[in-house]
């Protein structure tokens, strides 16, 4: 395997990361905001804020790592995307940072206003659906590059079939992913009002989230061809991922084993998002930019790869102690802490 290889599963593992934690928060949040909505906040707030009160501060870790790295061995990505997606990203900082202004408000005791609590779940849906610009740039004919000159097409991106499929399906994602997390939290937790609740809305987001899935694939087909027959020789790796769902979708609906069924949706999402990306080779940005332009010296990649497979190695444990001194310790879990 080549470095460009090693270099870009390395932060694909750290995306995958960042997907699935970045997921509880997010959903998390818009579920809050829904059950105050809803005047039912006292079933789900007591246990969402206990799984986010020791996580906050860490969920961005993945994602920082995924932006050093993508620059460090792509320096190229940094005039490309950099240049066409300075608006959104702009956009998704100033959302990450009013959704921060709210964890310290909340955290160290303000008043809470509506207007935060509106904003804390509203973000909870623009984040992903605002970073998911990214992938769909990715696949071509969203970038114009004319003389030196990146320009996105926004009424194309705006009015593109694709694009919004893409962000539907991120935001059910979103909440499907967060709502199995915290069905199985609250049945560590014995609190079975909010079981109820979130085990309601595992089942409610299911369909749309599958569906989605199905759509966007279809409609791929007529975005870019090459990347769709990619996707189609890698069809036994999205079965592998529907049958997961499939059976974590049956776990809930039986009333067993909540926690083997959130393991099940993470290779659901493991195997769905490795085949995508392997699909995606060698592009990063189709057709202007691949894994092997602009690539790195040798002597950086090596150093790079070394210190992201140690930083991962230094973020497993730690996100392990986090999980066992906190999040599954069982006093902390039922609140007796």
């Amino acid at each position: 395997m080549t470095y460009e290889l090693i270099g870009i599963t390395v932060l694909w593992t750290f995306l995958y990361g960042y997907l699935i934690v970045a997921s509880v928060d997010f959903g998390a949040g818009f579920l809050s905001f829904d059950a105050k909505y809803r005047k039912n906040d006292f079933v789900l707030n007591k246990v969402i804020q206990r799984y986010l009160s020791p996580v906050w501060e860490v969920t961005n870790v993945f994602l920082i790592f995924f932006l050093i790295g993508i620059i460090g061995f792509f320096p190229d990505t940094a005039y490309y995307f950099g240049t066409a997606l300075l608006i959104p990203g702009s956009i998704a900082v100033i959302l990450l940072a009013i959704r921060g202004s709210y964890y310290a408000f909340n955290t160290y005791g303000a008043k809470e206003s509506k207007v935060f609590s509106f904003l804390y779940g509203a973000t909870g849906l623009l984040i992903p659906a605002s970073l998911t610009v990214v992938l769909t740039v990715s696949l071509g004919g969203y970038i114009e590059v004319t003389d030196g000159r990146v320009n996105l097409l926004y009424t194309e991106l705006f009015t593109s079939i694709y694009s919004w499929t893409v962000v539907l399906l991120a935001i059910s994602s979103v909440l499907f992913i967060s709502a199995m997390f915290l069905t199985y939290y609250a049945s560590r937790a014995k609190d079975e009002a909010a079981l109820k609740t979130v085990r309601k809305y595992s089942l409610s987001w299911a369909l749309p989230t599958i569906m989605m899935g199905l759509i966007v694939f279809a409609v791929l087909s007529q975005r870019n061809e090459t990347q769709f027959n990619n996707m189609l020789d890698l069809w036994w790796a999205f079965a592998l991922s529907g049958a997961a769902f499939l059976i974590a979708v049956w776990l809930v609906w039986k009333k067993q084993n909540y926690g083997t069924a959130f393991i099940l949706v993470m290779i659901q999402y493991f195997t769905a998002f490795f085949a995508y990306g392997s699909a995606h080779l060698p592009y990063l940005l189709y057709p202007y930019l691949t894994i092997y332009d602009g690539f790195t010296n040798e002597s950086m990649a090596l150093a790079l790869i070394i210190a992201f497979i140690a930083g991962l190695f230094l973020l497993i444990p730690s996100l392990y102690l986090l999980m066992r001194l906190f999040l599954f310790d069982q006093d902390y879990v039922q609140g007796n802490k």
